[in-house]
């Protein structure tokens, strides 16, 4: 009788032992756990810490609270101005409701990983090429905030979305070098352009200086006699003033009348 009373126990104690095992859980600190019980959802997930589970009456779930990584695979996209072009992407999430995420959803990464795909095909396609390489912020932006708000019933956070490559034919990356080529062109006519219209305008301000003062041609003659005297060269320069010129075409006109 001692024998079986003592066998009892002791595999009253062995099921107490094993539910105690099966009921305690630890939850980590970027972890939430969602009960279920009997088959129903409890409204509040279990927070960090030792939690008590009663099995076989409730299951735990963990969910993890941390920032996720999703890499949007390339996607052959035609953009407004109808060139073909391969996009890929990386999209930053996070789960913010841990209740929502494991019951709106069968595989939420599955299907944000799905839903990235299919909007970043459908938003680049809205832009040109060229605001597709020059506004990049402006197309993560937008492709932030519709994923932002389709995931938003899931219990989900999109927090950032960033396109990483645009690949472009070999054909359009010819096109495109010669439209920079021609761009470059076109800015350097017009700096040399200024250039000569500034110089031309203070060659008129000196001429009315100099129109002013006579004096001072003969000086500035000398100073570009000075300026040539200091290199060592072999040119001779004899400066002639331009009124014993004029002087000397006056009198050969009148010896020739």
């Amino acid at each position: 009788m001692f024998q079986i009373l003592g066998i009892g126990t002791l595999i009253i104690a062995a099921f107490v032992l094993l539910w105690i095992w099966n009921s305690i859980n630890i939850i980590k600190e970027w972890e939430r756990g969602v009960v279920l019980r009997l088959g129903r959802l409890l409204p509040e997930a279990k927070g960090a810490g030792l939690r008590l589970v009663f099995w076989p009456i409730e299951t735990l779930y963990k969910v993890s609270l941390r920032l996720e990584t999703l890499d949007v695979p390339p996607q052959d996209i035609i953009t407004h101005d109808n060139v073909s072009v391969k996009v890929n992407a990386v999209c930053y999430f996070r789960v913010v409701d841990a209740n929502l995420a494991l019951s709106q959803v069968q595989n939420f990464q599955y299907a944000t990983s799905q839903l990235a795909q299919t909007t970043l095909r459908s938003v680049v396609g809205q832009f040109e090429l060229d605001e597709i390489l020059s506004q990049r912020d402006k197309v993560n932006s937008k492709l932030q905030i519709i994923l932002d708000q389709d995931t938003e019933p899931w219990g989900i956070k999109v927090s950032k979305v960033e396109v990483k490559q645009v690949d472009i034919p070999e054909q359009m990356q010819r096109a495109i070098a010669r439209q920079a080529e021609a761009e470059r062109e076109r800015r350097a006519k017009i700096i040399h352009a200024d250039g000569e219209y500034e110089a031309s305008a203070k060659l008129a301000e000196a001429a009315k200086v100099l129109e002013t003062q006579p004096s001072a041609i003969q000086l500035r003659y000398l100073q570009t006699l000075t300026e040539i005297g200091v290199e060592k060269n072999t040119t001779i320069v004899f400066p002639l003033p331009i009124d014993i010129i004029n002087s000397w075409v006056k009198s050969l006109g009148g010896a020739s009348k």
